[in-house]
């Protein structure tokens, strides 16, 4: 069950690890690319502050984004200011976010985001938990896929199993990580792959971050995921 609540805690905790993270940085260095293609860590930390606004305009009914062109450019406008500028929007956004997630509301309602997705508004709180951490990891400083909170590799794992259970292009798979087990991709009569690997590798694949070759497979190649 989602606790709108704890999620929002969480986002608290991963915002700060970000902060105090990135604070160690210097000028010179927010401008060196990130782990991400195209993208310099001023690029990310541009898109982190405006993911927590326009998840504010999700909670708030309105559209996630005016457009996609106006998402690129306002992070094409941010991503070169100095670190300073940086920490203080990172900071400021996520307190926003925090602000519109402590109004009375409820939290059953569906809400749309990018793209015309809908969910629960009770799972905004968890997807800027992803946003946070993940993009940490992007920013290639140190923090690696090993070092994210158990609870919430093992719930974007869910997640993203989830999110590719019945599509059309990723076969019938089974993740493990030799406790727990997903499945995942098309449904089908026959027995499909099982990927095996580490909760960080299996967490990496799914998400975009690692190739799968920290992963082994049984029943076929490793499945080629659409991108996110």
């Amino acid at each position: 069950m989602i606790d709108h609540a704890h999620d929002l805690a969480s986002v608290r905790d991963a915002t700060e690890r970000l902060l105090t993270a990135v604070a160690k940085l210097d000028n010179a260095s927010v401008s060196e690319p990130s782990l991400l293609p195209g993208w310099s860590r001023g690029h990310v930390l541009a898109h982190v502050a405006r993911n927590a606004d326009a998840l504010v305009n999700v909670l708030g009914g309105r559209p996630m984004y005016v457009t996609a062109h106006a998402r690129d450019a306002d992070i094409e406008r941010d991503a070169p200011r100095p670190l300073s500028a940086q920490l203080v929007d990172v900071r400021e956004s996520g307190a926003r976010f925090q602000e519109a997630g402590a109004v009375s509301a409820d939290w059953s309602r569906t809400v749309t985001l990018r793209n015309g997705v809908t969910d629960s508004a009770s799972r905004v709180p968890f997807r800027r938990w992803a946003e946070v951490e993940l993009h940490h990891v992007d920013l290639g400083i140190g923090y690696e896929l090993k070092d994210l909170p158990a609870e919430f590799t093992e719930r974007e794992i869910d997640f993203l199993a989830e999110r590719f259970t019945g599509h059309p292009d990723v076969p019938p798979t089974r993740l493990t990580d030799g406790t727990r087990a997903w499945s995942t991709g098309r449904e089908a009569d026959e027995p499909g792959g099982i990927v095996t690997g580490s909760p960080a590798e299996l967490l990496g694949w799914l998400a975009g971050r690692r190739d799968g070759s920290g992963l082994t497979v049984d029943g076929g190649p490793l499945p080629a995921l659409p991108p996110l």
